[in-house]
């Protein structure tokens, strides 16, 4: 079947065109193909000269730089006074110890000490046997005066290239002379390949008719043989050449790195190499890509005029793409044709409108699924998307790194809403909440998430917070409530409870953060003491509380307490000057029960005060067996519950144990929570007085975490203030956390109190609180809270490190040992 082709003059005027372009195209990138290759090969050739310059160079510094360091550590080594003591007492022991050392410190293959007559008294290294003719060839140079600070020379120990220098030891006078030396291993073949496309090759021999040897290469065992062969003698030896190594052309050059007149024994020789097919490949990549470009070029042309062709088959493309889109849910990109004017345009701009009409469809739907149609906010659904999608972009970032920041769940009920919808009807109770949803869309920031839950009760998800900054917010949302609503001629006043649920330390799943958070808001507005953090035991649903109450009252009958003490000690000398007596519950089947699984629930039902006295009783038990440092006897502190505080009986009751175990009140500093002294600040006055007055030393425990005013701080009968160890842990990291402990201890001491702080973690921490002059400190970095019959083996560990002083620990003057905890 014959295929008759058309005339040109028949072609399409499209076809045509696009015909001559691709032939002129390919005329003149065939010219200049052929132009540019002509050059190649010439240029490259002579480029390996100009590299081959640059190569000696390189390898020259690279020795020089080599010897400056290797002299450098000799100087280091002969300025030691301890090593200059021992060349000086002829201790050699002591001297090849130190070459020993040094040597292997700064990777040296051998070091030596010379006496001043150039003989060798101590070597060390693996080359140490051979550096006998190395030294004679040294001696000769340093009595022709060739050495200044230092002399360095190469020379083959052996079949190894050695960079050899020498240093003149001087105390002050000329004592002898340290010698070090560096084996040319491949780092130099190394280093200059980094700086240099040539191969390296040193060959070595021991005298003039000896065969060489090829200790490093960089060229391929392939290039051996040939460069062992290779005319490059120190007679007449061409510095600059071309040979055939191995079937392939190179450009060589050699040069001696042994001195003439240093050595007339064995010669090193370093050899550059450069492939001239290596060097014309770059340019054959070159040739290539030229001929690539071409064809790509022809290609692009080709795909032009095709693309130029369908110019008005693309709307139909475009409406077909559009329908597909639709179909797949997709109603948020527009429709592209619509700017013509032509039928097509108008089919485009119709299908627009069909679009635009559906998305408003399912965006009205999405909105009834996720938002509230009164305050156009997310819903309980969405918030609980929210906060889900929130916990899994922290876990992300946090995965394998420790971080200080969490998530925290506020939930806010009004308080007395009920009333205005009875009174004022339910369309002003909706307004109420509009309005009241504004006023927390105020309280925002970056990241936050705000949703109505139903009825009164408000949702807010903070996403950079931690436990303190969750209560900042919190207390700052229950403030904005202080401020009347104004709508039409009525003035509201409403009020808010506030729970608070952070995620990890509440729950680690979004659905029970949410219900922890409610559980929180829920005793907020039972308390009406502001904002509350959610605590397991006002929660009726929790069921290891309820499985621990029963056993509480047991645990005491049953001696399963314990009594543990965490050490106080003071800043300015480390000086141990007592310790805080903490309780633990050791369970029969669960085993050592949290403090905070038990001891919330204790404060909430009251048996918090047959606690307390437990605790007392103990410690004054104990007291007598504590040891006494400078013969002080420590001072325990104890914390008192916001029911010790309020309860009329205690001072009688404290009294009563303190006379049965005869011991002194003086043994005793009472704690007691900011909070404690806030429920009732006129009777826990009281208290506080009659307990000063029986002798106790007083303490406010947890300071700066409460909302206790200064006015009644200043009326208080207390010695001394803790700094709450959140603040104590974060000042290391946390300008602001560091400010209000400096501000804590200067208010302290302005009021005459002692300062404690909690939370002594660390040396940095140590140094931080020891400069900005707080007086004592508990911590783990001291020891954690150890049982009372390890105490005093602690105590004494404790004191034998401060009896032997503080020099050798990376910590200030009066900073204290590394813990020493049992």
């Amino acid at each position: 079947m014959r295929v008759r082709l058309r005339p040109l003059r028949d072609w399409p005027l499209a076809s045509r065109v696009m015909l001559l372009f691709l032939s002129l195209l390919l005329a003149i990138q065939a010219a200049a193909f052929f132009a540019t290759q002509a050059s190649l090969f010439d240029s490259a050739r002579r480029s390996i000269a100009d590299e081959l310059d640059v190569g000696d160079r390189a390898l020259q510094r690279l020795l020089g730089q080599s010897a400056n360091r290797l002299a450098e550590a000799s100087r280091v080594l002969s300025a030691d006074f301890g090593f200059r003591q021992a060349v000086t007492s002829d201790d050699l022991a002591t001297i090849q110890s130190a070459l020993d050392n040094h040597s292997a410190r700064i990777g040296a293959s051998v070091a030596a000490l010379l006496d001043t007559r150039f003989a060798l008294r101590v070597a060390s290294g693996t080359a140490g046997a051979g550096l006998q003719p190395a030294v004679a060839h040294l001696a000769a140079a340093a009595q022709r005066g060739m050495v200044g600070e230092s002399l360095s020379i190469i020379e083959p120990i052996g079949t190894v290239p050695m960079q050899l220098v020498l240093v003149p030891l001087k105390t002050p006078l000329l004592t002898g002379w340290v010698l070090m030396g560096f084996s040319l291993d491949p780092w130099l073949a190394r280093d200059l390949r980094s700086v240099s496309a040539l191969d390296l090759a040193v060959r070595v021999r021991t005298h003039e008719r000896a065969p060489w040897s090829l200790p490093i290469s960089t060229a391929g065992e392939d290039l051996s043989a040939d460069l062992l062969r290779l005319n490059a003698s120190a007679a007449g030896a061409p510095r600059q050449a071309t040979a055939t190594l191995a079937g392939a052309e190179y450009g060589w050059r050699v040069l001696r790195l042994t001195e003439r007149g240093m050595t007339t024994d064995g010669e090193v020789q370093a050899l550059l190499l450069r492939s001239v097919d290596e060097a014309v490949r770059p340019y054959e990549r070159l040739r290539w890509l030229f001929a690539a470009i071409t064809v790509l070029g022809m290609l692009a042309f080709a795909i032009g005029g095709w693309f130029t062709t369908r110019r008005i088959t693309r709307p139909m493309h475009w409406l077909l793409e559009a329908t597909r889109r639709v179909g797949a849910g997709d109603y948020q990109t527009p429709m592209r044709g619509t700017g013509t004017a032509d039928e097509i345009g108008q089919l485009a701009q119709a299908f627009e409108g069909m679009r635009q009409s559906v998305a408003q469809q399912q965006l009205d739907l999405r909105r009834q699924a996720y938002e509230d149609a009164l305050t156009g906010l997310p819903n309980r659904l969405r918030f609980g998307q929210a906060v889900q999608e929130a916990i899994e972009t922290r876990q992300r970032q946090t995965e394998g790194r420790a971080s200080r920041l969490g998530l925290a769940v506020l939930v806010l009920n009004l308080d007395r809403f009920k009333h205005v919808n009875d009174v004022l009807g339910y369309a002003f109770g909706d307004r109420v909440l509009q309005a009241v949803a504004e006023r927390l869309r105020q309280q925002l920031t970056t990241g936050d998430e705000l949703a109505r839950l139903g009825a009164d009760e408000f949702a807010l998800l903070l996403t950079t917070s931690d436990k303190a900054q969750a209560l900042r917010r919190a207390q700052a949302i229950a403030a904005s409530f202080d401020h009347t609503l104004q709508i039409d001629e009525q003035t509201i006043d409403l009020g808010a409870g506030i729970g608070i649920a952070c995620w990890p330390e509440h729950a680690v799943a979004a659905e029970s953060l949410l219900s922890r958070a409610e559980v929180a808001m829920r005793s907020a507005k039972k308390k009406t003491r502001g904002p509350q953090f959610y605590d397991s035991a006002t929660d009726s649903t929790s069921t290891q509380t309820l499985s621990l109450l029963s056993e509480l009252r047991r645990a005491v009958e049953a001696n399963e307490l314990r009594l543990f003490l965490q050490p106080k000690v003071a800043f300015c000398d480390g000086r141990l000057l007592g310790a805080e007596a903490l309780l633990r519950w050791q369970h029969p089947q669960r085993g050592m029960v949290p403090p905070m699984d038990f001891i919330p629930f204790a404060e909430q039902t009251g048996f918090v005060r047959r606690l307390t006295l437990w605790v007392f009783e103990a410690a004054a038990r104990t007291w007598r067996q504590l040891p006494a440092p400078d013969g002080e006897p420590l001072r325990i502190s104890v914390n008192l519950s916001t029911h010790d505080l309020l309860d009329n009986e205690l001072p009688e009751r404290l009294l009563a144990l303190l006379e049965r175990h005869a011991v002194p009140a003086t043994a005793f500093c009472l704690e007691i929570t900011e909070s404690a002294i806030m429920d009732d600040p006129q009777r826990a006055q009281g208290t506080l007085e009659r307990l000063r007055a029986a002798g106790f030393k007083l303490s406010i425990d947890d300071f700066g975490t409460g909302y206790s005013s200064l006015a009644y701080l200043k009326r208080l009968p207390v010695d001394e203030l803790k700094i709450d160890k959140s603040f104590v842990i974060g000042m290391e990291r946390d300008a602001d956390d560091a400010k209000i402990v400096r501000s804590t201890i200067d208010l302290a001491h302005n009021l005459g109190l002692t300062v404690v702080a909690e939370g002594v973690e660390n040396a940095a921490i140590w140094n931080l609180l020891h400069r900005q002059g707080c007086d004592e400190g508990q911590g783990y970095h001291m020891s954690r809270p150890l049982p009372s019959a390890q105490f005093a083996a602690w105590a004494a560990r404790w004191a034998d490190h401060t009896a032997t002083g503080w020099g050798g620990l990376e910590l200030e003057l009066c900073a204290a040992p590394q813990s020493v905890s049992a």
